[in-house]
């Protein structure tokens, strides 16, 4: 079955976005382009791990000796993006992802696959090359400004979810949670 490719180079917004309530979110990378729009499901911590990810290649881009990229240390205002997320029609739930630096158009590139069920099953001999087996996949460039502006963006909307216990480190829910505090 050939691969339907979601392409989208200089897109006009990428973000990650949630719906639901703290302890009950889903998470989406939504991407638009013109009048085309594209949502995928991802885990929190796919969200968090990417942004983290982005930021370390900025970071690294931006030390290199003689570097032809002007890379911002920070988020630039005016890309600055809080909007909701548009009309989310999910087109699949993220498995594999890969990240890198394209040199040529001076953009991050983001790359997402479908959950399979091998992903499900953490085979550990499963390779994102096998993800074309499944028919669709994401693919994403976005300039460097964009770039830092899509990774705060994604650490706030990750950060303002549950907080988080100081004994266990687990989500603490709005209807109580399991561990308690020491009595002064």
């Amino acid at each position: 079955m050939p691969t339907r490719v979601h392409e989208f180079n200089w897109p006009d917004r990428a973000v990650i976005g949630t719906i639901g309530l703290p302890g009950a979110r889903t998470f989406y990378l939504q991407v638009r382009s013109g009048t085309q729009v594209v949502s995928i499901a991802l885990e929190k911590e796919q969200s968090a791990l990417l942004a983290e990810k982005i930021d370390e290649i900025l970071d690294q881009l931006a030390t290199v000796e003689g570097n032809p990229f002007s890379v911002p240390t920070s988020t630039p205002p005016e890309l600055v993006d809080n909007d909701q997320l548009e009309a989310v029609q999910e087109y699949f739930r993220t498995g594999t992802m890969s990240l890198g630096w394209d040199p040529t158009t001076a953009q991050i590139a983001i790359e997402a696959y479908p959950l399979t069920d091998v992903d499900a099953d953490d085979d550990d001999d499963w390779r994102a090359e096998d993800a074309a087996d499944e028919g669709e996949k994401l693919l994403l460039r976005i300039p460097v400004g964009t770039a830092r502006a899509f990774s705060k963006r994604t650490r706030e909307v990750v950060g303002a979810g549950r907080p988080m216990c100081p004994l266990c480190g687990y989500p603490i829910d709005s209807d109580g949670h399991i561990c308690t505090l020491p009595e002064d």
